[in-house]
């Protein structure tokens, strides 16, 4: 085996052992409690605020949903609302059906939509986008890039369109609740699943033919009887011998729902986030993005008016509910904190030492590049470790107890000390003394300690004798 090969096997290894230990810490922040009383203690001790209306908004949607729709029937569907109000009141569920609840009223609003009576239903355009896309671009983009097919073209438009935009939402979430903060998982759900839900209300009010309906039906009026069309992905059936994407589309709920590109929308949202939060992969996801714009219209089922409108509507939700505690780059790549203490390879702030507030989850640094934690950079010196317990701060002042700084104090207050930064090869980490120091209202003479004042104060008498120290008038 090449060094190459064992090098890449042993990351491999290394990714697979980080992912199975940021497992078992996000288990254990989990919530495990199965009483329903907590939850309702909860929302008893609840201080309602204007965001708080979103819910409501929420409720009166789903109720509608449920009332039109007929497949389930009556009374099967009521199974639906009671099992989500049980995940929604017992703890060990609540703690992820709550804040996925945009996600499941855009998937509900999406399944419903076909429930809408087509005789309250606005009247589908079927010219309207190829013609605003030869005014805006000079040409029909889409119509051109279908013009040449091949099957490796088809498969690199399939694994985005067809694979992608189904399973990495899911990893995304997966991925924020290992490595990052709640809050990230909290805005992750909210605002994929809004922006998923106004995308499906534009393409009810505004019903609009994809690329695929021109070429099996040129500019002939759309009716809300005719089935969809897999488009390009007929050809991925052909390819793996499957009906997947034909019984797939043909029965979407949402046949005519070009404008705004849900997948593009949906990229750009995981392009954003991703690039947000795991800087390191910024460069592929977008390109990932890219890919998927591409795929969109050479499968036939988006005009790039389409895939622009989705990107644009991706954008806005992004920045515009991106809270001010997460626009900062050590605030957005802050692990959860109980990660250190399974993840190998994950050191401890100093702030978590000391249990000190962590600014970097209350505030974003003046610079991307600014550094963020001295523990990140693991600054140590090569100097032999001095106790400064008895140090004089007046520069050139005498200390009868000069002797001390040989050694430390008889008695240290557990997680204080100037000498509890140590631990690593017998070397001092200034940070730690430091930290040690700013918290010295908490010392007193009897752990040992000298105020830090102009002057050297001399321990009482008494002191002096219990510790074993001359005191020389």
């Amino acid at each position: 085996m090449t060094a190459a090969a064992t090098k890449s096997r042993n990351a491999v290894g290394r990714a697979f052992t980080t992912i199975g230990q940021a497992f078992l810490a996000a288990v254990a922040r989990l919530d495990r409690s199965l009483s329903p009383a907590i939850t309702f203690n909860k929302l008893k001790n609840h201080k309602f605020v204007l965001s708080d209306i979103t819910y409501i908004f929420n409720f009166f949607l789903a109720a509608y949903w449920f009332t039109i729709m007929t497949n389930p029937p009556f009374p099967l569907k009521l199974g639906i609302p009671i099992l989500w109000a049980l995940a929604l009141i017992i703890p060990v569920t609540s703690q992820f059906f709550v804040p996925a609840t945009p996600i499941f009223i855009y998937l509900l609003s999406f399944y419903s939509s076909r429930f809408v009576s087509a005789d309250v239903r606005p009247s589908i355009s079927v010219s309207l986008l190829p013609t605003l896309e030869s005014v805006l671009y000079g040409a029909n983009i889409s119509d051109i890039l279908t013009r040449f097919t091949h099957p490796i073209l088809d498969v690199i438009a399939w694994v985005p369109y067809g694979v992608g935009h189904f399973t990495i939402p899911f990893a995304v979430g997966a991925f924020v609740w290992l490595f990052r903060t709640k809050e990230v998982l909290y805005f992750w759900a909210s605002v994929f699943g809004y922006m998923n839900l106004t995308g499906v209300i534009i393409q009810i009010i505004f019903p609009c033919s994809p690329p695929w309906y021109e070429v099996i039906y040129g500019l002939t009026p759309a009716n809300y009887g005719m089935k969809g069309s897999p488009g390009g992905l007929a050809r991925i059936d052909a390819l793996l011998h499957t009906q997947m994407y034909t019984t797939a589309f043909t029965n979407s709920p949402m046949v005519f729902g070009a404008f705004p590109s849900l997948h593009a929308g949906s990229a750009t949202m995981e392009a954003l986030f991703i690039s947000h939060f795991f800087p390191q992969t910024t460069k592929f996801v977008w390109a990932y993005a890219g890919i998927l714009y591409w795929a969109t219209m050479y499968l036939t089922h988006h005009y790039l008016i389409d895939v622009v409108g989705g990107a644009c509507m991706a954008t806005a939700f992004f920045y515009l509910m991106l809270p001010d505690d997460l626009k900062g780059v050590a605030a957005a790549t802050a692990p959860p904190p109980n990660l250190t203490s399974f993840v190998t390879g994950y050191q401890r702030s100093k702030y978590e030492v000391y249990d000190l507030e962590d600014p970097r989850r209350t505030r974003a640094p003046a610079s991307p590049r600014a550094m963020l934690d001295a523990a990140d950079f693991d600054v140590e010196s090569d100097e032999e470790e001095v106790d400064i317990t008895y140090r004089s701060p007046v520069p050139g002042a005498s200390s009868s107890f000069a002797s001390q700084q040989q050694q430390p104090p008889p008695r240290q207050k557990a997680g204080g000390g100037a000498g509890s930064g140590r631990g690593r090869g017998g070397s001092h980490r200034h940070t730690a003394s430091i930290a040690s120091l700013i918290r010295n209202e908490e010392r007193g003479p009897e752990d040992g300690w000298s105020p830090v004042t102009g002057t050297f104060n001399f321990p009482s008498a008494n002191n002096a004798a219990r510790e074993g120290i001359t005191v020389k008038a």
